[in-house]
């Protein structure tokens, strides 16, 4: 999971959010608004940061704050997000992100700056995710199941193939690592992120810690 910065919503959405401010199910253009979410996010999802692509089917337009239990934020832009399908049709132990969450309640937003969740989230050599904070910690097991096993496979993949590809290039200097992660942190404008990213952030940054020229 990473820090979403949100933009401007989709026109639609706002018009119709105007006059019928709690009917989502009616919400007339949810491909733009599907298009919108996965644009801001970079190709990746809210959660696991899988790969998501614009199309029905694809991707999950997902509520922080579920429609039953706030139904008044059912279209506030700030609480969309684009989620990938999550295994929606396996069994539900093997199901993630949106789709294993269903109506439970998420205690962060990555779309909200004051709850800043990369600060508080931490991957292992192993691929498992984890955090400093216990309730949200809990949450990414209990209520987004971000280590069920697909999905450790991925980012510990994502990770080793990184990993074999410095091998290659010798001892690097703090400049090059530094260059590295404003990469795969996305600093230049536009363009999808890679998958898992941010676990590939998040371990240059440890190494960035022991780097001093």
């Amino acid at each position: 999971m990473r820090n979403i910065v949100k933009g401007t919503e989709p026109r639609g959405l706002t018009q119709h959010r105007a006059t019928n401010p709690t009917d989502y199910v009616g919400y007339p253009d949810k491909d733009a608004l599907r298009g919108s979410l996965v644009a801001e996010q970079r190709g990746i999802c809210c959660y696991c940061m899988g790969r998501i692509r614009a199309a029905v089917g694809s991707t999950k337009i997902e509520h922080w704050q579920s429609q039953s239990r706030c139904p008044l934020q059912r279209l506030v832009y700030s609480n969309l997000l684009g989620a990938c399908m999550g295994n929606e049709r396996c069994r539900g132990t093997d199901q993630h992100c949106d789709s294993y969450k269903a109506d439970k309640v998420l205690s962060r937003n990555p779309a909200n700056p004051s709850h800043n969740v990369e600060a508080i989230i931490h991957f292992l050599a192993d691929g498992r995710i984890g955090s400093s904070n216990p309730v949200f910690n809990n949450d990414l097991d209990q209520v987004l199941n971000l280590n069920v096993a697909v999905l450790v496979n991925s980012r510990k993949a994502a990770l080793r193939a990184f990993q074999r590809a410095l091998d290659m290039r010798g001892t690097l200097s703090r400049q090059t690592w530094e260059r590295l992660l404003g990469q795969w942190k996305g600093d230049a404008a536009g363009g999808d992120l890679m998958p898992y990213c941010q676990v590939i952030v998040y371990w240059i940054q440890k190494k960035l810690t022991r780097v001093t020229h």
